[in-house]
């Protein structure tokens, strides 16, 4: 399952973490969002142990969102060694958010 990403614990796991991290920004209401919430999940279990799946929900992580410039969800941001290194604003096909993710593997 992917982890629940929230301003609390965002350096620890996101910004320290020595695999990339591949972050869905997401809200309840979002229907774009649920298209790719299945995806987002079977990418959790294919990368356990290689990389960090997680998942931000928007309204009740606000600092995050607004420190990342998120205007438009979903967007999902990969992070490699605490920056920011590519992002997919919209919903897609699996295999465009995985082709990204192992470019960072």
């Amino acid at each position: 399952m992917a982890l629940e990403i929230t301003d609390a614990n965002f350096e620890e796991l996101v910004i320290n973490s020595d695999k990339p991290v591949m972050l869905d920004f997401w809200a309840v209401w979002c229907g774009p969002c649920r298209m790719i919430a299945p995806i987002v999940e079977e990418m959790s279990s294919e990368y356990d142990g290689k990389a960090v799946i997680g998942k931000v929900d928007v309204d009740n992580n606000q600092d995050v969102a607004m420190k990342y410039g998120i205007r438009n969800i979903p967007t999902v941001l990969f992070v490699k060694n605490g920056e920011v290194v590519d992002k997919q604003v919209g919903a897609a096909p699996k295999q465009v958010f995985t082709a990204k993710l192992d470019a960072l593997l």
